[in-house]
């Protein structure tokens, strides 16, 4: 006779993988191998070339994705001839107006949990919310550091100086470039003494990030407004200005998912990796490993696409030095309540340890499934006049690696001639890009043709 128990049990095993019961979380099993194996980490000596022939000696430096690109395991695989030269850590400190920012108001800075299971800053002033963050809740403190980083309060990217540019590239190496015009702005929780702490125009943001097709001629003037507002609880709000309509738009929460300028890059992608509202996402933390990071970009004449290390789009030993860099490592995922018809089941990041930016993703889809591979090469400069060079806002490479559509794109600010100085910061930014009403605002949007 069968019992209950019985048939509940071959309900499960029969039932189960088609109503999800027994589906694996991969991101965490994969997580759970790779620290396993990267747990007896020493270091590299500096003068190291890796190439495909040595490179298993050094794979505990590397994280999933690029020991997957070694390993042949996805459609993108490293050129044969790659060479990826080791030099030593350099670091370069924050501003010094950021730093002590930090240590004046970083102490009682507090993570708020709310009823519904989010979480929450309480007592944010400006500066690195947590300088030292540990347990409880060390994750998303962490993720709290990224969101707001040491950089400038207006970073501007024109024809004046140099484009921005999107180039996107398939399995057949079909390729195309769009040029964009960028206007970065800090509203709120500055730490310059040039800007008010709150910007008078600021109407509850704290942050804009505008951009502004240039290239091709016949997408110019298309722009995207992305606001994010002081109340963290708060969905960033995304506004696109459409030429033939003469008018914005305001994009719907579902558009947060969709491709920014035709590139594998979507708003949530932006503002330190992840958007949303710092409140609508958890951040387990994994541990603290070494992975090999490009942050001394020193040279980009390898850049534009026509000089990649094709097929991947790879790093060209001309761009600069690999450097082992100490990262803190999270998978930052949606709060349960906030995950229906997300895109994004999970974002594994690679934080770096001193200056809490992102060098390295492995994003998983909504079921879990690997999906994207994200690459972050920095090039250090001076913000501010009278001091050295800081790592963050100098001129970077992105690179989006669409594992399941065998897609990629290059996010970069330098140009064919190698240039890598097309960002302007602060008072050194062009005069008529500071103008908060024209960047920072929806009004704004409906002047770009006028």
């Amino acid at each position: 006779m069968v019992t209950l128990r019985k048939c509940a049990l071959l309900l499960i095993l029969v039932l189960g993988p088609l109503m999800g019961l027994a589906s694996a979380d991969s991101a965490q099993d994969t997580m759970k191998s790779w620290l396993a194996d990267t747990a007896n980490q020493t270091t590299i000596p500096p003068g190291t070339t890796i190439t495909m022939q040595n490179w298993q000696q050094y794979k505990q430096y590397m994280p999933v994705g690029m020991a997957g690109f070694f390993s042949g395991a996805y459609f993108w695989k490293m050129p044969p001839d790659v060479e990826m030269p080791v030099g030593p850590t350099v670091i370069y400190p924050l501003p010094k107006g950021y730093l002590e920012a930090s240590e004046k108001y970083g102490s009682q800075t507090r993570v708020v949990h709310m009823p519904d299971g989010t979480m929450n800053l309480g007592n944010y002033v400006a500066g690195m919310p947590f300088p030292n963050p540990q347990e409880p809740d060390k994750g998303y403190k962490i993720l709290a550091n990224v969101w707001f980083p040491g950089g400038p309060y207006l970073l501007v990217l024109s024809p004046a100086s140099g484009f921005g540019s999107f180039c996107t590239a398939d399995r057949f190496n079909n390729t195309s470039c769009t040029k964009t015009s960028v206007v970065y702005r800090s509203l709120a929780y500055n730490w310059s003494p040039d800007v008010p702490r709150t910007e008078p125009e600021a109407a509850g943001a704290w942050y804009s990030e505008w951009l502004m097709v240039e290239q091709p001629e016949q997408s110019r003037y298309t722009a995207d407004l992305t606001l994010f507002w002081q109340d963290l609880t708060k969905m960033e709000d995304s506004f696109v200005f459409v030429p033939s309509l003469r008018r914005s738009l305001r994009l719907a929460v579902s558009a947060r998912c969709a491709p920014l300028f035709g590139s594998d890059m979507i708003h949530d992608d932006q503002r330190g990796g992840y958007n949303g509202g710092l409140s609508l996402f958890n951040a387990d933390y994994l541990g603290t490993r070494k992975i090999l990071a490009m942050t001394d970009l020193t040279n980009a004449d390898g850049v534009w696409p026509g000089n990649y290390a094709m097929p991947l789009g790879w790093s060209k030993p001309s761009w600069g030095p690999w450097s082992l860099r100490d990262v803190d490592v999270l998978d930052v995922r949606r709060v349960p309540s906030q995950r229906a018809g997300y895109c994004y089941g999970s974002k594994i990041m690679y934080v770096d340890h001193q200056f809490y930016h992102q060098l390295w993703e492995e994003v998983y889809d909504a079921n879990m499934k690997l999906w994207k591979v994200v690459h972050v090469g920095l090039h250090p400069s001076v913000i501010t006049p009278g001091e050295g060079k800081t790592p963050l806002d100098g001129s970077l490479i992105e690179s989006y690696w669409d594992l399941q559509n065998d897609h990629v794109s290059h996010v970069f600010t330098a140009n064919p001639d190698g240039k890598t100085d097309g960002l302007t910061y602060d008072k050194g930014a062009p005069t008529e890009y500071n103008n908060i009403t024209k960047y920072s605002t929806p009004g704004g949007l409906m002047l770009i043709m006028r």
